[in-house]
């Protein structure tokens, strides 16, 4: 049995050692090496300070600047250590609920239908930092009026902000929120 059970335990030890610790330290330090930026999570500095990340959302709800669409993760919304969807189906009616009290509110601050989709529908880990063009080209006259600026200008933000499709075909047209409203602050109007 003993002749059996050295070679398990030193095969265990062994790759223990090189797939548990050799193997991702390796990749750690060539993720490092050739994009720093992105191995260390996507974050956004201004002035020297971290505001956020370009890989999760950030619940925005003053009128000054472009809302994210709804989020999953609890109490809390955009909170990365409660990731997850809603698991709400369609025949739900808390999903029900919460969609109409959703358009209502869009509805409120002058956005009327048809309602983008991602404006009402959460992602499926709750934190997409994204909402579609249409939902942000949407929300242009209550930003421009909430900051006294002409719908215009506020528009052509939008359209810079808008990311293509990867290599044209992979995904949909997409605008960061965060990007967007960082973007209109800096703006020296």
């Amino acid at each position: 049995m003993l002749n059996q059970l050295r070679p398990a335990l030193t095969l265990v030890v062994v790759f223990t050692a090189l797939l548990g610790l050799a193997f991702p330290l390796s990749i750690t330090s060539v993720a490092q090496a050739v994009m720093p930026a992105k191995s260390n999570g996507s974050l956004i500095e201004r002035d020297g300070k971290v505001v956020g990340s370009t890989l999760i959302g950030q619940a925005f709800t003053s009128d000054r600047y472009f809302w994210p669409r709804p989020s999953a993760t609890g109490p809390d919304a955009y909170n990365a250590g409660a990731s997850s969807g809603s698991n709400l189906g369609t025949t739900s009616v808390k999903l029900k609920d919460r969609v109409t009290a959703d358009v209502g509110r869009l509805a409120g601050a002058g956005i009327t239908q048809p309602v983008p989709g991602d404006a009402v529908t959460t992602s499926g880990s709750g934190l997409d930092p994204h909402v579609s063009p249409a939902f942000a080209e949407a929300q242009v006259a209550r930003v421009a009026q909430a900051r006294g600026l002409q719908p215009s200008a506020v528009a052509a933000l939008v359209e810079q902000a808008t990311e293509k499709p990867d290599f044209g075909v992979i995904g949909e047209a997409r605008v960061n929120v965060l990007e967007l409203n960082l973007a209109l602050d800096a703006q020296d109007w």
